[in-house]
């Protein structure tokens, strides 16, 4: 896996849960015009994420891919409070 693929990884992994973490921060705080965004932009990802993540074999990628989750969880946080 070339540094640009892992890139890739660490990004849809970021934002995937960048967005859900929004999202669940839109949905507890009544927020349903932006929860209807996000979680539809969640699915979005989702479906194209599904397609790839789960199929990679390269010596780093899980954790790539948990590094980008965890620190999108952060940020889906920290937007959520300032959006």
């Amino acid at each position: 896996m070339s540094p640009r693929d892992y890139s890739r990884l660490f990004g849809r992994a970021f934002l995937l849960v960048a967005l859900v973490a929004w999202n669940v921060r839109n949905v507890a705080q009544g927020e349903f015009g932006l929860a209807f965004l996000t979680g539809t932009l969640v699915s979005w990802v989702w479906w194209a994420n599904s397609r790839s993540a789960a199929h990679s074999d390269a010596r780093y990628a899980r954790h790539v891919y948990a590094l980008g989750a965890g620190l999108g969880t952060v940020f889906g946080v920290w937007i959520g409070g300032h959006w």
